[in-house]
């Protein structure tokens, strides 16, 4: 857990801490701008068209994040009604895409900086949080972006999807799945990120 590396690795806490700040308001930024760039005027009303990480971190998600691992950041409201069918799917897969973007930089600049220990420990670790927040954001159940992707592209799933998340048990129903699923999800992502990680060099 994060909190554990306050204790045995400062240094170490320190560049996953600012690695997450960073990634999560980036992809938070990514769905705002995105539906503001399309036409709602949503996201903009309550401020979330900035780069200011505190316009987008979520206390109690932060909190969950440091303690279990897993959290979350502010959802970015939209209206669907002004954004249309293709529109609500790019603005949920602006958030990944983002991430994946910034996976992608990282990886160029680890393949082409001159190597240092202390550049090859923050540009990996940055690398390896987008990747974690990309595939798990990619995932098809409620609350996250791969469902409202999947909702887009089918209409009728999509409606059962935002009924379902609009009852007030829907977030702890999906948050006792993910923890539950965790061991799944986690061979997932530690997949992906050895792929990666071999196609820059790093394994």
């Amino acid at each position: 857990m994060l909190l554990s590396l306050l204790t045995t690795s400062p240094v170490a806490f320190v560049i996953v801490a600012a690695a997450l700040v960073l990634s999560l308001t980036v992809h938070e930024f990514a769905h705002a701008y995105t539906a503001d760039r399309l036409g709602d005027p949503t996201p903009r009303r309550f401020g979330r068209v900035t780069l200011n990480p505190g316009k987008h971190l979520d206390p109690f998600g932060t909190l969950l994040l440091l303690i279990a691992g897993f959290g979350f950041a502010k959802p970015v409201p939209i209206n669907p009604r002004n954004l249309g069918r293709w529109g609500t799917l790019w603005v949920s897969a602006a958030g990944p895409i983002s991430n994946l973007l910034i996976a992608l930089l990282m990886g160029l600049l680890l393949r082409f900086l001159p190597p240092s220990q202390f550049t090859v420990a923050v540009l990996s670790t940055v690398l390896s949080v987008n990747i974690v927040l990309a595939v798990f954001n990619l995932i098809p159940i409620p609350l996250l972006d791969g469902s409202r992707i999947i909702g887009a592209l089918i209409p009728s799933l999509g409606r059962s999807l935002a009924q379902f998340e609009a009852q007030p048990f829907s977030f702890v129903i999906v948050m006792l799945f993910i923890f539950i699923a965790q061991g799944p999800i986690g061979s997932i992502i530690r997949s992906v990120q050895g792929w990666v990680f071999g196609i820059v060099g790093l394994r």
